[in-house]
C-alpha cells in the first residue's frame, strides 16, 4: 500500500488547522453573532468543554450509548402524543374495534373453512416474504394472512388521527412496522414451510449450518474487530477488483485526494469532469468493477474524469466542519482541476456529495465565480428537507442532542452505528429476512462488489456531521436563506448553470420527491430524471443492466413550475440505463473536443491511500 508523503503535518496538527476554517463560522447551534445581521442563524456555539456542557453531554452520550442513538423522550413523546390524542377520540376507537373484530371474524372463517376443505390458496400476496408456493398451503396461507389483516390493521391503527403532530405518527408507524416485522411468521421454524421444507430435505443439517453462522456473528460482535483489523473481502479489494480504473492521484490535502483518470479515446470533451462523492461512503461506488463503473464508463465516452477520494477521519478531526469540507475539499479540487485544465468544470456530486457541491456552486455564483461552472449535476441529492423521508425519523431536537452527545463523547460517528440506522429503515430486507436465511435456511449471502463496498464503512467528523444534521435536516437553512459561507448566506436561485437532477424511486436517503423540490429553488435549466432503483443501485445502473428504466423531463430557464404528479403523468417510462441519457446531455452542453492528455506530475497509482484507511 503506498504511504502518505512526508511533507504532510501528522495527523493532529494537520486537524488542528482544518478546525480553524470553521471558527465563528456554520455550527450546529447556528454561526457567531457577527453572522447574524448577514441572515445567518445562531447566537454562537458554546465551547464544549464548559463544565456544565460537558456533564449534559456526559449525561446524554451514557444514555445514547446504551439505545444505539436512538432518544428515549423522543420515542416516549412520540406515543403519549398517539395515545393521549386516541383516548379523545371514540370516534376512531370504535372504528378500529369495529375493523378489529371483522378482521379477526373473517380470520376464524378463513380458518376453518380451509381446515375442511383444504383447497389450494390461489391468491399470493406481493410481500416478498410470502412468494413461495408452500405458503398457499394449509395452514401457513392462514398464518400469513391473519399476519397481513394484523398488520393492515396496525397501520391504520397508528395514522389518521385527529391532533397528532405528524413527526409523531410517522415515528409511531415506523416503531409498529419494527414490532409488526420482528412478528412476521417468516421468521419461526413453527410458522415458515421453506424452513421447514428445507430442514426436512437437509436432514437438519440447515439448522447446524445456521446455528454455526448465528455463533460466528456472535462472536463477531462480542469480540468485535478494531478498524485496523478488519480485513476487505480478498475478492473485492480495492485497486485489484474495485477501483481499478486506470488513473492517478495528483494533489493531496489533509482532508481529501484527487484522482485523475487516464483517457482511453484519442480525443476528449472540453471540459473536464469533477465528481464529488458523499463523504459518508467510500467514492469507488462509481467505480467498482470496470462493467458497473460510473466513472470508466464517462472515461471510455471521452471525458476527462477527476473524482474527490474522502479521508476517513478519527477523533483528531472531531472540530472540522462543513465549512472545511467546503473550502478545503470541494473549492481547492475545483482549483486544481481547473489549474489542470484551464476550462469551467461539469461537476457532479452525489448524495451528501451533491448537497454541499450545490452549496457550493451557490457560493461561486455568488461571488461572480460562475463562469468556473460548465454544468451542475446532482445524483440523489437533496436540497431541500422538508421531506427527508423516513430517514427523518431519527431528526429532531432530541434525537440530535443524543447523537450529538454520543458523537462529541467519541470524536466521530462510526460507520457502524450509522449503518445500524439506515438498516432500521429496511429492516424487512436487511435484518429479518437476512437472519431467516442465514439463520434458519443456513444459507450465507454471498458477497458481490456493491455488498463489500457497503460493509467500507467511514467515520464521520463530530463537528461537521452535527452541523449538517442540524443546519440542513433539522432547521432546513439552505432551502431558507440561512445557511453562510464566509460569513453571507448563499440562495441556490443564483446558481445559474445548467442542472441534471437524478432522483431513483425507492430511495430511504433521500426520496425522489424531496430531491424534485429542487425545481422549487431554481429559476435555471433543469433536466429532472428518475429512475428506477435505490439511493446506491439505482445510480449505479450500467446499461445491460435488467429491470431498468427511467422519465426524465426539462425545464427550461424561467418556465414555471410543474408537480410532481404532473411530471410523473407527462413522461413515460423509458427501458434502459440512464447514463445514455446523461451522457447526451453533456455532450450537448459541452463546447467541443480536445486532444486527450497523459497525466502529469502525479503522487502515485489511484486509487490512492484515503481509500484504504480503516
Amino acid at each position: 500500500m503506498a504511504t502518505l508523503p512526508l511533507t504532510l503535518e501528522p495527523m493532529p496538527e494537520r486537524a488542528a488547522r482544518l478546525a480553524t476554517l470553521t471558527s465563528g463560522t456554520h455550527s450546529p447551534r447556528g454561526i457567531g453573532p457577527g453572522h447574524a445581521q448577514s441572515g445567518c442563524r445562531g447566537e454562537g456555539r458554546p465551547h464544549p468543554m464548559l463544565s456544565r456542557d460537558a456533564l449534559d453531554r456526559a449525561a446524554h452520550a451514557g444514555v445514547a450509548a446504551l439505545t444505539g442513538g436512538l432518544s428515549p423522550a423522543s420515542v416516549a413523546l412520540a406515543f403519549m402524543d398517539w395515545a393521549l390524542h386516541m383516548a379523545v377520540a371514540p370516534g376512531r376507537m370504535l372504528e378500529l374495534s369495529t375493523e378489529a373484530v371483522l378482521a379477526s371474524t373473517q380470520i376464524a372463517q378463513g380458518a376453518m373453512r380451509e381446515c375442511v376443505d383444504r383447497p389450494k390458496h390461489g391468491h399470493v400476496p406481493e410481500d416478498p416474504r410470502f412468494t413461495d408456493d408452500a405458503w398457499t398451503t394449509w395452514p401457513f396461507h392462514a398464518y400469513r394472512d391473519g399476519f397481513l389483516r394484523l398488520q393492515h390493521w396496525w397501520e391504520s391503527a397508528s395514522t389518521a388521527i385527529p391532533g397528532v403532530e405528524r413527526h409523531h405518527e410517522e415515528l409511531v408507524r415506523f416503531l409498529v412496522r419494527q414490532w409488526l416485522d420482528a412478528c412476521s411468521p417468516s421468521n419461526f421454524v413453527a410458522t415458515n414451510p421453506e424452513v421447514q421444507r428445507a430442514a426436512w430435505s437437509s436432514g437438519g443439517t440447515s439448522f447446524v449450518t445456521g446455528a454455526l453462522h448465528w455463533l460466528a456473528d456472535l462472536r463477531d460482535l462480542v469480540h468485535g474487530r478494531s478498524d485496523d483489523e478488519h480485513a476487505y473481502p480478498s475478492e473485492w479489494l480495492p485497486g485489484k477488483q474495485v477501483a481499478i480504473t486506470p488513473g492517478k492521484v495528483i494533489w493531496r490535502n489533509e482532508l481529501c485526494e484527487l484522482l485523475q483518470y487516464a483517457p482511453t479515446t484519442p480525443t476528449v470533451a472540453k471540459e473536464p469532469i469533477l465528481i464529488v462523492p458523499s463523504w459518508i461512503m467510500k467514492y469507488y461506488i462509481l467505480d467498482l468493477q470496470p462493467h458497473d463503473s460510473l466513472i470508466r464508463y464517462l472515461v471510455d465516452a471521452g471525458y476527462t474524469v477527476y473524482t474527490i477520494s474522502w479521508r476517513n477521519p478519527r477523533e483528531a478531526f472531531r472540530d472540522v466542519g462543513l465549512e472545511a469540507y467546503l473550502q478545503e475539499g470541494i473549492l481547492a479540487a475545483l482549483a486544481q482541476v481547473r489549474e489542470r485544465d484551464a476550462q469551467p468544470v461539469h461537476v457532479v456530486g452525489y448524495c451528501l456529495g451533491g448537497t454541499l457541491l450545490a452549496i457550493a456552486a451557490a457560493a461561486l455564483f455568488r461571488d461572480g465565480r460562475g463562469d468556473e461552472v460548465k454544468t451542475m449535476t446532482l445524483l440523489a441529492a437533496q436540497t431541500d428537507f422538508t421531506e427527508p423521508g423516513e430517514l427523518g425519523l431519527f431528526i429532531d431536537a432530541s434525537e440530535l442532542a443524543a447523537l450529538d452527545a454520543l458523537m462529541w463523547r467519541q470524536g466521530y460517528l462510526d460507520g457502524s452505528q450509522m449503518s445500524a440506522a439506515f438498516q432500521l429503515l429496511k429492516a424487512r430486507d436487511l435484518i429479518w429476512s437476512r437472519m431467516m436465511s442465514e439463520y434458519l435456511l443456513g444459507r450465507r449471502s454471498q458477497p458481490n462488489d456493491l455488498i463489500a463496498w457497503n460493509a467500507d464503512t467511514t467515520r464521520l467528523p463530530y463537528r461537521m456531521h452535527s452541523e449538517y444534521l442540524t443546519s440542513l435536516f433539522l432547521n432546513n437553512d439552505l432551502a431558507e436563506g440561512h445557511y453562510c459561507v464566509d460569513g453571507r448566506p448563499v440562495a441556490l436561485s443564483d446558481i445559474e448553470a445548467p442542472m441534471f437532477v437524478v432522483g431513483t424511486e425507492r430511495d430511504h436517503v433521500s426520496p425522489w420527491r424531496s430531491v424534485y423540490k429542487l425545481h422549487l429553488l431554481t429559476h435555471n435549466e433543469l433536466t429532472f430524471l428518475l429512475t428506477a432503483g435505490g439511493h446506491n443501485a439505482g445510480i449505479v445502473s450500467q446499461p445491460g443492466h435488467p429491470d431498468r428504466y427511467y422519465r426524465c423531463a426539462t425545464r427550461a430557464a424561467g418556465e414555471p413550475y410543474r408537480g410532481r404528479q404532473e411530471f410523473l403523468s407527462a413522461n413515460e417510462p423509458v427501458d434502459g440505463s440512464w447514463w445514455p441519457k446523461w451522457n447526451q446531455w453533456l455532450r450537448d452542453h459541452s463546447g467541443g473536443e480536445v486532444v486527450g492528455r497523459e497525466i502529469a506530475n502525479s503522487l502515485e497509482d489511484a486509487p490512492g491511500t484515503y481509500v484504504f484507511e480503516r
